[in-house]
């Protein structure tokens, strides 16, 4: 959402955006954003213009000052549902981490196997 903040944007801009972020290391693709696209609109956080541009919604500048997980640790859980939400997007982290370079987990297999067992009771 940030980077239509202060401009409404087409869906290629924000990839844009995103891979010059990423200094050329990732760009999302279209299957990618386009349909996180069509959920903020949904979810009333944006809105899609003529010129097919994105913008914030009123909604869309009141979330975007809340604190978010990637914001780093002020972000606070305020619900299981939440934690939740916030471990799957940490396992999909390391997903992507084990099919690109297992090596990088070798030091957090136990961590992991720890984890997993403690989940594995609250679930009971």
């Amino acid at each position: 959402m940030y980077v239509v903040k202060d401009q409404p944007r087409t869906g290629m801009e924000i990839m844009d955006i995103i891979e010059n972020t990423a200094q050329g290391w990732w760009r999302p693709s279209p299957g990618s954003i386009y349909p996180l696209l069509d959920q903020m609109v949904t979810e009333g956080v944006l809105r899609k213009l003529e010129g097919k541009k994105y913008s914030l919604t009123e909604r869309g500048h009141e979330e975007i000052d809340k604190p978010f997980s990637w914001m780093g640790p002020s972000f606070s859980p305020r619900s299981p549902d939440e934690v939740v939400d916030l471990i799957s997007s940490y396992v999909s982290y390391l997903e992507d981490v084990a099919s690109s370079d297992k090596s990088k987990l070798l030091g957090t297999a136990e961590k992991i196997k720890e984890l997993n067992s403690r989940l594995a009771k609250l679930g009971e």
